[in-house]
């Protein structure tokens, strides 16, 4: 399992990417969605995720649809318009952290 202080910063990339893959996906199923992508590395926790998609939803970035299943109100999240726009931009800045971090663990030979 990696640090969780690498985690903390792409919580909020890692969902509205998973979002724009599969549309609306339900808190549990991204937690597991996130799990069984990176073979049990990232595991994120109902404490994590929950409230980076209520700030998310604060921030406009997801709709939320309430579903009644088995009796019980399901929130379902996907990405709004303006989280659409934050997904490709997110996605880009990690790209390039990505590259940076890349050459100083990394560095090309001279």
């Amino acid at each position: 399992m990696l640090n969780k202080s690498l985690l903390k910063g792409t919580l909020n990339t890692l969902v509205l990417k998973l979002l724009a893959d599969n549309g609306q996906m339900y808190g549990y199923e991204i937690i597991q969605k996130i799990k069984l992508a990176t073979a049990d590395q990232l595991q994120i926790t109902e404490g994590a995720l929950y409230p980076a998609l209520h700030k998310l939803e604060e921030e406009g970035l997801l709709t939320v649809e309430r579903r009644e299943v088995s009796g019980r109100i399901r929130k379902y999240y996907a990405l709004s318009a303006k989280g659409k726009k934050a997904n490709t931009n997110q996605l880009e800045q990690m790209q390039e952290f990505l590259n940076s971090i890349q050459t100083i663990i990394q560095p090309k030979a001279i």
